[in-house]
């Protein structure tokens, strides 16, 4: 009984953070339908008058973010006044990235489309919350939708083989996806870098084991669960842009293609523009990583850069 409870106890400890975040998260979906009734709002989840439920919400995890994390964000002066799109480091839980929308709602009264994948559409109780949030599937026409409309729209190369698999070592782990720079080449919009110091000391996952990469590669669902929830410093980098440039030609694309962590291997054939668009900001998003992250990462450091003064 003594092992069985001392388990148990342990197991509670390591999930008790990701859980009470999912139950947080659930009980802003439930206070929201209570607002919609009350109000007797049935407006477009994406306008205006959401903004008051919106604060609140941003309000709320901002708090949140205070306390448990320490959070700052730095270079909210290189997002442009107009449509971008910001491509960010994939932690085992996005929970920073949470704390930057809400931030930036807070500070710039903006709200910034979320590119999600299609597992998170089929979680049951959220629809309210992912309108309201302005999350979405991330179909080119979404995108160069919500481009043509202003709108900053967020995404995550790596998704959630990024989140389940990489690990301290903030390996980036975005395959060939390069949509993400088709879709800002079309809409003609810079992309913007963005990374969260210590998001990998402040939540994990269990070491890949190939039975659960082998699991996750034919289902597309996270069935390894995050643990961890440590007071960690967290700090939210937003690089500087990757502007959109009219007049690249196939010529200077050769020997542009092939990235490394920290050196560039030159790669000789012929290119198009989203090949270099995607080499730029892998670029930009790993010399952020390199830039403000101690590699590999250290909890026990992390957890002190809550003292440090001198970051500030």
């Amino acid at each position: 009984v003594i092992i069985a409870s001392l388990t148990i106890s342990a197991i509670l400890v390591i999930f008790i953070v990701p859980l009470t975040i999912v139950f947080f998260i659930y009980l802003t979906n439930f206070s929201l339908l209570i607002y919609q009734r009350n109000s007797e709002l049935e407006a477009d989840p994406l306008s205006n008058v959401w903004d008051r439920a919106r604060k609140t919400i941003a309000s709320f995890w901002d708090i949140y973010a205070r306390i448990w994390h320490g959070y700052e964000l730095h270079g909210v002066e290189n997002l442009p006044e107009g449509p971008g799109i910001l491509v960010y480091y994939h932690g085992a839980i996005p929970i920073d990235y949470l704390y930057f929308l809400s931030r930036l709602f807070l500070w710039k009264k903006r709200l910034c489309l979320s590119v999600a994948d299609h597992f998170v559409f089929r979680l049951p109780g959220l629809k309210l919350l992912l309108g309201v949030t302005g999350v979405i599937p991330g179909t080119r026409e979404e995108c160069l939708v919500a481009l043509k409309n202003g709108y900053l729209v967020s995404i995550s190369p790596g998704g959630v083989r990024e989140a389940l698999f990489s690990d301290e070592s903030y390996q980036l782990m975005w395959g060939n996806r390069k949509g993400f720079a088709q879709v800002a080449l079309d809409a003609k919009v810079p992309i913007i870098p963005m990374y969260t110091q210590n998001v990998r000391e402040g939540y994990r996952t269990f070491k890949e084991r190939r039975f659960f990469r082998q699991l996750y590669e034919s289902t597309r669902l996270p069935f390894i669960p995050p643990y961890g929830g440590l007071p960690v410093k967290f700090r939210t980098y937003i690089g500087k842009p990757i502007p959109y440039d009219p007049n690249i030609t196939t010529e200077e694309l050769v020997e542009k293609c092939l990235y490394c962590s920290s050196i560039f291997f030159l790669h000789k054939q012929v290119c198009k523009g989203k090949f270099l668009f995607s080499f730029q900001t892998k670029t930009a998003v790993q010399a952020l990583i390199r830039k403000h992250q101690t590699l590999p990462g250290n909890i026990w450091k992390a957890l002190l850069e809550r003292f440090d003064k001198r970051r500030k």
